[in-house]
């Protein structure tokens, strides 16, 4: 499903050339459940906004479903983006002024789809936000900001799910609970990438990657 091969990202910073992602090979099959695990400053965002085609790297080459994602324009590498991939930030970036329903809907648009309520509605209420649909942002809590978050990642129908932190603004239960939900994505045959820097989703995971200095720690399987 998806492979980077030499994988490099520098940055240029007024004190000169910092190294995020150095020479990086790995080899993600179809359908795991991966975490991502490492220091503050190791490159783990830096490599999820790279698998989410955000982020160009400096030199190497990233292959998802065996297209080179960054060899395609910006306009086909969004449409590729929007309908392979769901992303789960960990501040959530839900539109303030949108109710949680057209905050998922909207998801739509950009992968060439319908904005389809309906479809909207029933995954928020398989999250069990039935009752929040027409809230805005600011009423809801953290987990359920996460939660819409998530359905409007599974919107599309993505293959994979890249998720930043996913469960660092939450509390043990509602942590629990989006995992949970994740999980049941993996189990329908999704592949799952999770950035953190904790262990609770240890747990979940088929596989579990440590970075330190943009350089694995552990040979890739």
């Amino acid at each position: 499903m998806i492979v980077l091969e030499n994988i490099t990202k520098t940055y240029q910073t007024h004190r000169g050339p910092v190294d995020a992602l150095v020479d990086l090979d790995l080899s993600i099959p179809e359908g795991q459940f991966v975490v991502i695990r490492g220091p503050s400053g190791s490159g783990k965002t830096t490599l999820l906004l790279t698998l989410a085609g955000m982020q160009h790297p400096t030199s190497g080459k990233l292959l998802i479903a065996g297209k080179n994602i960054y060899n395609l324009s910006n306009r086909l590498r969004a449409n590729f983006r929007a309908q392979n991939i769901g992303f789960v930030f960990q501040m959530f970036h839900l539109v303030p002024y949108l109710s949680v329903v057209d905050n998922v809907a909207l998801a739509g648009p950009a992968a060439g789809n319908n904005h389809d309520i309906t479809k909207a509605r029933n995954l928020l209420e398989k999250l069990g936000l039935a009752e929040r649909i027409f809230h805005k942002p600011a009423q809801l809590s953290a987990g359920e900001k996460q939660r819409t978050a998530i359905a409007r990642a599974l919107y599309n129908n993505p293959k994979i799910i890249l998720a930043d932190e996913p469960t660092g603004n939450l509390d043990p239960e509602n942590a629990s609970a989006v995992l949970d939900h994740l999980a049941q994505f993996h189990r329908r045959g999704g592949t799952v990438i999770i950035v953190t820097h904790g262990l609770i989703a240890d747990q979940y995971a088929d596989r579990i990657i440590n970075l330190r200095q943009g350089r694995l720690e552990n040979p890739p399987a």
